[in-house]
């Protein structure tokens, strides 16, 4: 039997510290380093021959991408599938449900497995069948980093009017793909960090890079701004507000695996619980839902 060791100690802390505001290096560390316990298992249609395949542990960046780690779930199932096969776009499902390749592992995961994590999350690799009709095709670590990179730009234009990313060179571009690919934070926020400065002489971002999920099909943007009417910061509670409508209350906002006080400031949130395309991705949950 394989066990994990439970992340309910550092979901506490990380709980208590993001709802202090803290200010503090360490908080980007421990987003950066979260994990999810993953078992991949084969499709049983696929296997040829008469054994069967153990199941394939991994533990998982919540921040990193199904494709970045797709070789070596496809290394270890390879043999057990016909030749036919492996040339073919390999996708995941859980419990039936296609995994969209172009999300990150832990907006899936909040998305579709919102229990506790004290046992692995169960996902099912494809050989073939791919379904094209809900699914994004990344068969190359290329197209995930034109992806990403497009993310990126569009978060940039929401906070900097696209100045900061349009000033950087191709190799901080290659930078952040590779810092991120890699699983390096130092080499990813050497250059992350001028994406996190406030625009201009200001104290804030002109906008919120924001994604809203309240379930599994697809998230909706809308443009949020920081600042109030009043010039004082803008909270999460009134974004609440503003997310809600006369038959839909919003009641509590989730990311990162937690909830977050409505007395956080989005300009704090932004800097500090954003993933590494630069968006909040915000899970909101409604009275009516509850």
């Amino acid at each position: 039997m394989v066990t994990f060791p439970t992340s309910n100690i550092i979901r506490e802390r990380l709980f208590n510290w993001v709802n202090k505001m803290a200010h503090d290096r360490e908080i980007l560390r421990m987003i950066w380093e979260g994990q999810i316990a993953i078992c991949f298992q084969a499709d049983s249609e696929e296997i040829v021959g008469l054994q069967q395949p153990e199941n394939f542990y991994l533990m998982v960046s919540r921040l990193s991408y199904l494709p970045l780690v797709t070789d070596k779930v496809k290394k270890y199932f390879s043999r057990y599938i016909s030749h036919e096969l492996q040339d073919g776009n390999v996708w995941f499902d859980y419990n039936g449900i296609p995994l969209k390749l172009h999300y990150p592992i832990g907006v899936l995961y909040d998305l579709l497995y919102p229990e506790e994590d004290s046992v692995p999350w169960y996902l099912t690799i494809h050989f073939s069948k791919f379904p094209e009709d809900v699914l994004v095709k990344l068969s190359t670590r290329d197209l995930l980093e034109s992806h990403f990179m497009s993310c990126l730009k569009e978060a940039d234009v929401l906070k900097h009017r696209g100045q900061i990313i349009s000033s950087m060179q191709k190799k901080d571009h290659n930078q952040l793909w590779q810092g991120l690919s890699n699983d390096k934070f130092d080499q990813f926020w050497a250059i992350n960090r001028r994406l996190m400065e406030a625009n201009g002489d200001q104290e804030t971002f002109k906008y919120i890079p924001v994604r809203f999920y309240a379930d599994e099909d697809t998230f909706i943007q809308k443009l949020i701004t920081p600042i109030k009417k009043n010039g004082q910061k803008k909270t999460v509670g009134e974004m609440m507000i503003e997310m809600s409508t006369p038959l839909k209350k919003v009641v509590e906002v989730r990311t990162q695996g937690i909830s977050i006080h409505d007395g956080a400031n989005l300009q704090w949130l932004s800097e500090h619980l954003s993933y590494p395309d630069n968006f909040l991705h915000l899970f909101l949950v409604y009275e009516s839902n509850i």
